[in-house]
């Protein structure tokens, strides 16, 4: 979210990967820049700094003067369920750094946001040309979404056919990181990586106004102070590709802090 996430992130990814042997690592970008979707620079650094592949949201367009870079960077993932002649993709297989294959598909949901096709019908697709512990190694689908319920039953609806499904948009983290009945990791919101003495990301002082008045008086700017990084990391099983253990990440920041043992 904005610089300050992104600059946090950029410097800790590399030293994750290390520390916690991470074999694949997906990194929401929407809020890169300025706090409205992402350029084509953004997406060369994380890639430099060890992202395999990025997922955006509903602003995934925002930087209308960036948008060609969603058909020419492959792990570059705007929601699958938006319309097919909007530039780039919503999923693919990608090779992990132990030579496994990934399945990551990106939707985005439909209660409280802008019109978009079934998200649950459109993510059952792409599950279906790539079954988990068949044709895939995991699978790991990124649900951008507003309602709690919506997260929870795309959760409950893939238990089983996915490693892990995780919740992006709202921007604060969820405690029910967990391990659903038959197998598939979870959590409803990974939780934003940026500054949290903010209203989701950003300053106070127009949401405020917005809120007290009714009246907007300029734009949103994200907050600029120190970030809490957040995230989860999910242990795999290598037979059946389904989630062996699921970890919380926040690191740095105002958050009480959650740092896996592994």
């Amino acid at each position: 979210m904005g610089r300050s996430g992104r600059t946090a992130l950029l410097e800790q990814l590399p030293s994750f990967r290390k520390k916690y042997t991470l074999d694949f690592i997906v990194v929401n970008v929407e809020n890169a820049a300025g706090g409205f979707g992402v350029t084509a620079k953004i997406v060369a650094d994380f890639m430099d700094a060890g992202a395999d592949v990025m997922t955006t949201g509903n602003h995934a367009f925002d930087q209308r003067d960036e948008i060609e870079i969603f058909d020419q960077e492959p792990r570059l993932l705007r929601p699958v369920n938006f319309p097919t002649e909007n530039p780039g993709r919503g999923s693919g297989v990608y090779a992990a750094q132990d030579g496994k294959n990934v399945l990551v598909v990106h939707a985005q949901g439909q209660i409280g946001m802008h019109p978009c096709d079934d998200p649950f019908a459109a993510v059952d697709r792409e599950l279906a040309g790539a079954v988990l512990g068949k044709d895939v190694d995991a699978v790991i689908v990124d649900f951008h979404a507003e309602a709690t319920s919506e997260k929870n039953g795309m959760g409950h609806h893939l238990d089983g056919r996915a490693s892990l499904v995780v919740g992006t948009h709202t921007h604060i983290p969820t405690a029910d990181d967990q391990i659903l009945p038959c197998g598939t990791g979870y959590i409803t919101d990974l939780g934003m990586s940026g500054d949290y003495n903010s209203i989701i990301g950003m300053e106070k002082s127009e949401p405020l106004r917005r809120f007290t008045t009714k009246m907007p008086g300029g734009r949103f700017s994200p907050a600029a102070g120190e970030a809490t990084i957040c995230g989860v990391i999910v242990e795999t099983n290598d037979k059946t590709g389904l989630a062996d253990a699921i970890h919380p990440i926040r690191i740095g920041g105002r958050l009480r802090e959650a740092i896996p043992s592994l």
